[in-house]
C-alpha cells in the first residue's frame, strides 16, 4: 500500500497490498484456532472447591447477620423504621441474599487467586 492510500474497512489487503483483491496472503485462514479445554485450568485452580467454600461462607455470614438483626440478638434497634410490602423480615431476607452472593463471590475469587499464585510459584 502506498503512502497516503487508506484501506477500505472490511477489505483485507492481498499479499502485495493492493485494494479490492479477493486473494488472501499466504498462511491466512478463515478457520478459528482450536482452544484448549478449560476443564484442566478449572481443576488446577480448584474453582469448584473454592466456589463451595465461598457459598458456605456467604450463606453462613448472611444467616448470622439475619439472625442478629431480625431477632434482635444484639438488642433492639434505636430507631424504628417502616418496611413497605414485605415487612422487615422480607427486606432482611433480600439483603441477606445480596450479602451471601457478594461474600461467596469475594471468597471464591480470593481463594482462586491464592491458588493461582501458589501454582505460579511451583513452576
Amino acid at each position: 500500500m502506498c503512502v497516503g492510500q487508506v484501506q477500505a474497512a472490511g477489505s483485507p489487503p492481498d499479499s502485495d497490498g493492493a485494494l479490492g483483491s479477493d486473494t488472501k496472503p499466504t498462511g491466512v485462514s478463515d478457520d478459528a484456532p482450536e482452544r484448549p479445554p478449560s476443564a484442566g485450568l478449572l481443576a488446577a485452580l480448584r474453582v469448584r472447591r473454592n466456589a463451595t467454600l465461598g457459598a458456605v461462607a456467604g450463606i453462613g455470614l448472611a444467616v448470622l447477620v439475619y439472625l442478629v438483626r431480625v431477632f434482635e440478638l444484639a438488642g433492639p434497634v434505636a430507631a424504628t423504621q417502616r418496611y413497605p410490602v414485605v415487612g422487615p423480615e422480607g427486606w432482611f431476607l433480600v439483603l441477606g441474599f445480596v450479602l451471601a452472593s457478594a461474600t461467596a463471590l469475594l471468597v471464591t475469587a480470593l481463594l482462586t487467586a491464592a491458588t493461582a499464585y501458589r501454582r505460579t510459584r511451583e513452576l
